[in-house]
């Protein structure tokens, strides 16, 4: 996107704008022949431009421009902060999708359909799948280290090397990657520690706040200190994240149960066929739909509390409860 000064903008009018800023960012910013194999850059764009919502790039955007209208910024400092966040945004994404392809692998959760459509393994193959990911993977942090940003904020190296050691965390071993592990463990499927025991609601909570919480949160986290935030607006957003992916992972499951093939574009009730814990079998529909809507509510609170409140942040922090796919 330009830094030419925002328009007023509703909520849906907002994303749709900042989505398209991503998906046009990705088109630039995904490798091509002939620096890259044809069929790991089709499997590629394959993976990354099949339907995705944008939620967690449009959140990276969105903290961003929060942090700039509580800083006292006008609505050309708000452009050239998300400008700032974008790259941030778009490795969020391909980290995203990775662990998508990946996940669906037979080794994993073994699903054949992903955004309403074949998931990459069945279309390319297993090999390629992985490749995919790993692939993916690397184009992210390439991307955030390739990104020349010092010419649009006289300390946006320091920032950039934060933002990545963020994405970092949030994706290993501690991360969404321990997460998973955890994930394989109590499912009885990690080899020699195949533990098979349930885990209870904290221990839960534990594994998605790793394993979906802590990319939601490296998306607000990081838009907000490209944008500049102090540690207070950085603690705040990382607490206001934490609350959405808690909603988030909730509603993912309550969805798992209620929903169908063709409105979630995944295969439905995957989670009990596997024998996975979920927070509906721990504590019925009704009382995780409630726990949803008060980590919201609970994040919401935390925007206010901080000056950061944003139409943009609270309508995407909504829309979690309304999700229907």
């Amino acid at each position: 996107m330009s830094h030419a000064a925002l328009r007023p903008l509703a909520f849906t009018e907002y994303v749709a704008e900042r989505r398209a800023d991503v998906d046009a960012a990705l088109d630039r910013w995904l490798p091509a022949p002939p620096d890259c194999p044809a069929v790991l850059a089709e499997a590629m764009r394959y993976a990354v431009a099949s339907g995705g919502k944008r939620f967690r790039p449009v959140l990276a955007l969105a903290a961003a421009d929060a942090v700039a209208v509580a800083n006292g910024g006008d609505d050309e400092a708000r452009a050239a902060a998300i400008a700032l966040a974008l790259p941030l945004a778009c490795a969020v994404e391909l980290v995203h999708t990775q662990s998508l392809v990946h996940d669906d692998l037979p080794s994993m959760d073994d699903d054949v359909l992903r955004r309403g459509q074949p998931t990459v393994h069945v279309r390319y193959g297993e090999g390629v799948a992985i490749l995919v990911g790993d692939g993916l993977l690397a184009e992210a942090f390439g991307l955030l280290a390739r990104w020349p940003a010092t010419a649009e904020a006289p300390d946006a190296v320091p920032r950039k090397l934060r933002v990545i050691a963020e994405l970092g965390q949030a994706v290993g071993a501690a991360g969404m990657v321990g997460g998973q592990a955890i994930d394989l463990a109590v499912t009885g499927s990690c080899g020699p520690h195949r533990a098979g025991a349930s885990l209870d609601l904290a221990a839960l909570s534990d594994m998605h706040a790793r394993k979906t919480g802590g990319l939601i949160r490296a998306a607000a986290v990081g838009g907000a200190i490209m944008a500049g935030a102090s540690a207070e607006q950085v603690a705040a957003m990382s607490a206001f994240a934490a609350r959405v992916g808690l909603a988030f992972q909730i509603v993912d499951d309550v969805l798992d149960v209620e929903g169908c093939a063709a409105t979630l574009g995944k295969t439905a009730g995957k989670d009990a066929g596997a024998g996975k814990v979920t927070f509906p079998g721990l504590v019925g529909r009704d009382q995780a739909r409630l726990m949803a809507i008060e980590a919201v509510a609970d994040a919401e609170a935390v925007l206010a509390g901080a000056g950061l409140s944003s139409p943009y942040l609270t309508g995407l922090a909504r829309s979690v409860v309304h999700r229907r796919d």
